[in-house]
């Protein structure tokens, strides 16, 4: 017998609040799509693999399936339809015509393992014509009028199931059942009953539970690394005082005969929060985005540094999730003002930042009155895929 499996990747994400179609979600490093793909190659019997990608996705999917699967599987990449039934029509048919089974799975049971496919391949070579993974209900259930809200009395549960993805099918069956449906079913085991034929269970996993919400996501962010996706970055910086120059500290400007020279406006407070917002994401160092082989930012403003860092934090997939600094010198004096500046600093990094400031005692650079330094550290977390339309 030949296998090919259509993995349905066309949703758009919109009940995730995200601005990715769904399979294109990062979770914990991977997509949600390449997720799913993971158990179909340990599969000993995989011949081909059809993904039905959104309007506009069809190059990024190719290119995460490819790596994914490599040489060994053939890859169709397909557009999908208005509706679920119009995509797996649309997947159905680059379907190889000589496959003999066909299983369905959908890229939001990102976290469905092997043995559930291997179950449902096994049904169908026992000769099932359709074969879907299911769970016992555990919870009560009862209809409910849903412009009301009346409800009435519960259902026996004994006599319900939960069905869950990948669902198998004997590719003649299920092309046949096809072509006879016209309209959309909740799943492509109804088009195989509407057909008149039988589909049959086996045991689902409660791994196997679909991403809707914003919610099932961070669940299963906690199951697959055991805790939020964060990382830490450490940031220092240190100038001398220049007569002549202004003093700007945390973007604001202090009165003072000197200030911190620079090859911007010398405000380390600031450089040490971009400095470690850079390599929390691991994107290098502000001497490496903005020094002085940079012209192009020579008395440049602070903040234009972190606006660009904040840009391209969000193109690797990371945000800020809170910032500590601490200002080391001997003037300007802060804490009448510590409150407020840590107020816009949080303004500009879009995440907590506190501010606290501190002397040396009379020791080195900043306790003998040559210069200021900062050091800061910063909390970035990981929320979505970087990957985009043709890219």
């Amino acid at each position: 017998m030949t296998l090919s499996v259509i993995v349905v990747a066309a949703g758009s994400g919109e009940r995730l609040g995200s601005a990715r179609p769904k399979a294109f979600v990062d979770l914990a490093g991977l997509t949600l799509l390449e997720r799913s793909l993971g158990p179909i190659v340990d599969l000993d019997s995989v011949d081909q693999v059809v993904v039905v990608a959104p309007s506009g996705w069809v190059e990024p999917a190719q290119q995460l399936a490819a790596h994914v699967l490599g040489d060994a599987i053939a890859l169709e990449v397909v557009e999908g339809g208005a509706t679920r039934t119009d995509s797996v029509r649309r997947g159905l048919e680059s379907v190889d015509d000589s496959a003999s089974i066909v299983l369905i799975h959908d890229a939001a049971r990102c976290m469905t393992p092997r043995e559930v496919f291997e179950r449902v391949i096994a049904a169908i070579e026992e000769g099932a014509q359709g074969v879907i993974p299911t769970l016992d209900v555990v919870d009560t259930m009862v209809p409910r009028d849903r412009d009301t809200g009346v409800t009435h009395a519960a259902l026996d549960r004994d006599g319900l199931a939960i069905t869950q993805t990948p669902q198998g099918f004997n590719a003649g069956a299920l092309r046949e059942a096809y072509a006879t449906f016209d309209g959309d079913a909740t799943d492509d085991a109804e088009v195989l009953r509407h057909a008149g034929l039988d589909v049959v269970s086996v045991e689902g996993h409660r791994d196997s539970v679909k991403i809707t919400y914003p919610d099932d996501l961070d669940a299963l962010h906690a199951v697959v690394v055991g805790a939020p996706n964060l990382r830490i970055g450490v940031g220092v910086d240190a100038h001398r005082f220049e007569t002549g120059t202004s003093m700007v500290v945390a973007g604001r400007v202090f009165e003072s005969s000197q200030g911190l020279s620079g090859h911007s406006d010398g405000d380390v407070v600031l450089h040490a929060i971009t400095d470690a917002l850079l390599g929390a994401a691991g994107l290098g160092d502000l001497g490496t985005h903005f020094g002085t082989s940079r012209p192009e930012f020579a008395g440049a403003p602070s903040p234009v540094f972190l606006d660009k860092t904040l840009e391209m934090l969000e193109q690797r997939g990371y945000r800020p999730q809170s910032v500590s600094v601490q200002y080391i010198g001997n003037e300007p004096r802060l804490g009448a003002v510590r409150g407020e500046l840590s107020d816009a600093l949080t303004a500009l990094v879009g995440a907590p930042v506190h501010l606290s400031a501190t002397t040396t005692d009379g020791m080195g650079l900043t306790g003998n009155g040559e210069g200021a330094a900062a050091i800061a550290q910063a909390l970035v977390v990981r929320h979505e895929s970087s990957a985009e339309p043709g890219k």
